[in-house]
């Protein structure tokens, strides 16, 4: 069947049922009604240039108003969802140029046939693809221009009263009549007193009492669809607006929040870096990470707690918090969440006079989940060699808070708490390669201008150091110590989301808005109260619901035993009169 027929034949049954129940039974739902079919929109094209433009503008603006009627409709707008939710699948399948370039690098690095199909699809960045905003921004214009002429029409069904009742009742889907001797004025204000208490809009409109109830079925439905724009707009600011970093913090370290204490930052097109950052500090007092000691989940987290001392603004006071996993501090619109841990050794590096050039807590790299770890120590700058030469040193660094002991494995830790920490270094010494200028991992060594020390065997110098040991540094080219007492360290991503409550408000909304319209009927009910030709009161009751429902008839039956037990039935006549249904 094509879409022509199927228009057409929505619209008779459109227009049969206004000439069947007249204005009883239009409106029950703010959805248009097509009536309109594309083709031949101006009619005939009369002669000459200016019949031309007229037919023309009279095709254009037909099939314009016919394809809007489309975008706009209830169904459009649900496969545009539909579709709007297939595109992201990419999404979350392959890796986003925005959350994980080098994740992004190695994938085109291992498909370099997809790679190139992937890209020019926009599959790398499909939140910003063009193809993705298309349906985002048709979505966002159909909903639109469905709900606003709706609105405003559900407005008005609210400011009018219901309509009254149709000429034959008994066409109607739920119906019952009886005969009573109380007079017509009296069956009406007793069923116009109990529609109200049943919490109808109801009014007397001549011969009989109208009523309404179930607006809320059609309000929950325009506040589902309002909440799905509430929702995409929210996305759309999350995304302009948003701004998220990372910094590792060493306990005892601090962070403030400006651009450049940032390890790693992004923020949408739209924020501001200069102005949008909130002002506030914090300061690591300690990291307390509990593990299970027994057991098959031996070495599993159960405490992983950041103790933190902030502080809002230049001036603000300072506060205590602790920061969890999934528990993160809110700061001025900010939030801070605890996202990784790991430690970081306290390393001395002495020259050959003995003099300190390097003394800090080095940052290492977790490799597995009992925390061995890997990284790179850098001296750059106050080292000199045995003949008072500028030079550079450089030490791989291996850490496992939990050694097995020697002579049982590699350096693989064997639980995650500090149970029996050992530091292993290879030594290298030469140019660093920070001059240059060009960014450099601090986690790894580049040592393609480096020498390693040699020990006694001339092989390379390596050494496991335990907390308070030396390692000596052939030729009289200085030591390194590494000293009592492992810091721990935290990495820490600082959010801002301005859309989130909006999109929250809004998915409630939506969850509500769906059920209301879901499990509310709307339905409208007439009782009819008029003085027969023997002279006794006929009462006809009837109801009309915008759908079909088995409650519509258990609700009119209700309501018909209320009435009837304020107005009886009458005992039969002796004799049937002539023109009255019994």
């Amino acid at each position: 069947m094509s879409k022509t027929e199927t228009t057409d034949e929505a619209a008779a049954a459109a227009e049969h049922e206004e000439q069947e129940f007249g204005e009883a039974g239009a409106q029950l739902s703010t959805a248009p009604q097509e009536r309109a079919v594309p083709g031949s929109f101006g009619g005939v094209m009369q002669p000459g240039a200016a019949g031309r433009i007229t037919w023309l503008w009279r095709e254009t603006t037909g099939w314009a108003r016919w394809f809007w009627r489309q975008l706009t409709s209830m169904r459009v707008a649900l496969i545009l969802l539909f579709l709007l939710s297939l595109g992201a699948i990419p999404g979350s399948l392959v890796p986003q140029t925005g959350v994980d370039e080098t994740k992004v690098e190695d994938f085109k690095a291992a498909h370099e046939t997809l790679a190139p199909i992937y890209e020019d699809l926009g599959l790398f960045d499909v939140y910003s693809s063009v193809w993705f905003s298309a349906i985002y921004i048709l979505l966002f214009v159909s909903l639109i221009g469905c709900i606003v002429p709706r609105t405003w029409q559900f407005v008005g069904q609210l400011r009018s009263r219901p309509p009254g009742a149709p000429g034959r009742l008994t066409r109607l889907p739920a119906y019952t009549t009886w005969r009573t001797e109380a007079e017509p004025e009296q069956v009406r204000e007793a069923a116009l007193a109990m529609l109200r208490q049943r919490r109808f809009r109801s009014h007397t409109a001549g011969d009989a009492v109208a009523a309404e109830k179930g607006y809320l079925r059609e309000a929950g439905n325009l506040i589902f669809h309002i909440a799905l724009i509430v929702m995409l707009v929210s996305f759309a600011a999350g995304q302009l607006f948003k701004s998220e970093g990372g910094k590792l913090v060493v306990e005892g370290g601090g962070f403030a929040n400006t651009l450049t204490q940032y390890d790693d930052f992004k923020s949408g097109s739209l924020f501001d870096r200069d102005h949008d950052l909130a002002p506030f500090s914090f300061t690591l007092d300690k990291f307390v990470g509990t593990y299970e000691r027994t057991g098959p989940q031996r070495g599993t987290p159960r405490t992983y707690e950041a103790h933190v001392t902030y502080a809002e603004g230049a001036d603000g006071a300072e506060k205590k918090s602790v920061i969890e996993v999934n528990r993160p501090l809110e700061v001025d619109g900010s939030k801070v969440y605890l996202i990784g841990h790991g430690y970081a050794p306290v390393v001395t590096v002495r020259d050959g006079r003995g003099k300190v050039v390097f003394k800090d807590a080095v940052p290492l790299l977790p490799m597995d989940s009992n925390v061995t770890s890997s990284g790179a120590i850098k001296v750059m700058d106050g080292y000199r060699d045995k003949d008072g030469k500028k030079d550079q040193l450089g030490f791989q660094a291996f850490f496992v808070p939990t050694f097995a002991g020697a002579g049982k494995g590699t350096m693989l830790s064997q639980y995650p708490g500090l149970d029996f920490p050992v530091l292993a270094l290879n030594a290298f010494h030469g140019s660093l390669g920070v001059n240059a200028g060009l960014p450099q991992n601090v986690y790894q060594l580049d040592k393609r201008k480096m020498k390693a020390f040699k020990d006694e065997q001339g092989a390379d110098l390596k050494q496991r150091l335990l907390p308070g040991e030396t390692m000596k540094l052939p030729g009289g080219a200085g030591s390194v110590t590494f000293e009592k007492g492992v810091k721990e360290w935290a990495t820490f991503q600082v959010s801002q989301q301005p859309g989130n409550m909006p999109a929250l408000v809004g998915a409630i909304a939506a969850i509500a808005g769906l059920a209301g319209s879901l499990f509310i009927q709307r339905r409208r009910i007439w009782v009819r109260a008029v003085r027969g030709k023997d002279g006794v009161t006929v009462v006809e009751m009837a109801g009309l619901g915008r759908s079909e429902s088995s409650k519509l008839p258990e609700e009119l039956a209700d309501l018909a035993a209320t009435l009837n037990s304020q107005a009886p039935t009458a005992p039969d006549p002796a004799e049937p009169v002539e023109g009255v249904r019994a």
